[in-house]
């Protein structure tokens, strides 16, 4: 076989190849075949179209964002949601701290990436995991996928594991840090509403803010109304809206109760994992005591450091709350899982809010 003949047998298969993998990337998500999931990779659902890393959203994925965003050691965040055809989501305006109620088959995708330089944040980025909530039988079920080196596709891996990656910061400084990947166990320990396996973030009170989407920009529940992903429209103004720790137009308390709602409140609240501790931080909570304003800690062992208080009122820096926030060690952070490095914003936050918070006569 001469040379010609071999290389035009080895274009054909290129092509053969590259036109199976484009047919797999275009499968859409009303194909899925629930009674075999977990796929084996994160393509075979079919949630984004062309290059798997631009994250393009694929028909009937919709784009949503929180107001007060989760701190996972400073990583980006895309955040999508696919329902099936003809279903919709429920909601209960009594209850603003409980997530949507959710149709049969919903799914929850949410990736995690660092841009290489945060000033330039759509430019070059590094994928690091993606996690899917998929609700079937009536039960939520965590499928998480580490992206492979490559950026060309993500594998399911249930156990973990740690991730070396590296940033430029938006003042040019450099961060490494070795990122931690939970195992499927772990998303338990944080998605628990009554001891049953829960979402945490797609809540009215997070929703309800605009932000733009591909042709236009609305509030989010409105969107999801209008595509069909949500019963009726709720009234806005009888729904409470958290606010991004970035939000200058927001008052220093709507702010930092906001960011203890995304950070703590899905633990410390009455149907919480923490729910003993009598520490309940959650938006809707009203009682500064249990806020942990003058209350002492149930048992925090080590965690509570030389402190007496969860929060000493005027205080910022000598309470619990802030000690916990500011630690990285296993036995006094809080969280307790999810990051390895320290908010430093998010502890000035706080801090700046019990400093405000008047002081016992």
């Amino acid at each position: 076989m001469n040379s010609i003949k071999k290389l035009a047998i080895f274009a054909i298969f290129i092509f053969i190849g590259v036109s199976c993998f484009k047919m797999k990337q275009s499968k859409l998500p009303s194909e899925i075949d629930f009674d075999n999931l977990p796929y084996k990779k994160l393509s075979e659902y079919g949630f984004f179209k062309g290059d798997l890393a631009n994250l393009e959203s694929n028909e009937g994925v919709l784009l949503y964002e929180p107001a007060s965003a989760l701190f996972t050691d400073y990583a980006h965040k895309s955040r999508f949601v696919w329902m099936p055809k003809g279903s919709k989501a429920n909601f209960d305006i009594k209850d603003q701290d409980k997530p949507l109620d959710f149709p049969e088959h919903t799914i929850i995708v949410k990736t995690f990436y660092y841009p290489t330089d945060f000033s330039k944040p759509k430019a070059e980025k590094r994928i690091l995991e993606t996690r899917l909530l998929v609700k079937k039988n009536n039960k939520w079920e965590a499928y998480p996928y580490k992206w492979n080196e490559d950026q060309q596709d993500a594998d399911y891996k249930p156990i973990g594991g740690v991730i070396p990656v590296s940033w430029k910061d938006e003042k040019g400084q450099m961060h490494s840090i070795k990122y931690a990947m939970p195992n499927k166990n772990q998303c338990k320990s944080c998605h628990n509403r009554n001891g049953t396996f829960s979402p945490i973030g797609p809540k009215t009170k997070q929703l309800n803010h605009e932000i733009a989407y591909e042709t236009e920009k609305m509030n989010q529940l409105e969107k999801w109304v209008k595509v069909g992903y949500l019963s009726s429209l709720p009234d806005k103004n009888k729904i409470n809206a958290l606010r991004s720790i970035n939000d200058a137009s927001a008052s220093l308390d709507i702010k930092a109760r906001s960011y203890l709602d995304v950070n703590c409140g899905h633990c410390h609240s009455t149907y919480g994992p923490a729910a003993s501790s009598g520490l309940r931080l959650n938006f809707e909570e009203t009682d500064p005591y249990h806020w942990g304003v003058k209350k002492s800690p149930v048992a925090a062992g080590i965690g509570a450091g030389t402190f007496k208080y969860d929060i000493n009122p005027g205080k910022g820096m000598e309470s619990i709350l802030t000690y916990r926030m500011n630690s990285t060690h296993p036995g006094i952070m809080m969280p307790e899982i999810g990051r390895v490095s320290i908010h430093k914003e998010g502890v000035k936050l706080i801090s700046d809010w019990i400093d405000a918070l008047p002081a016992e006569k």
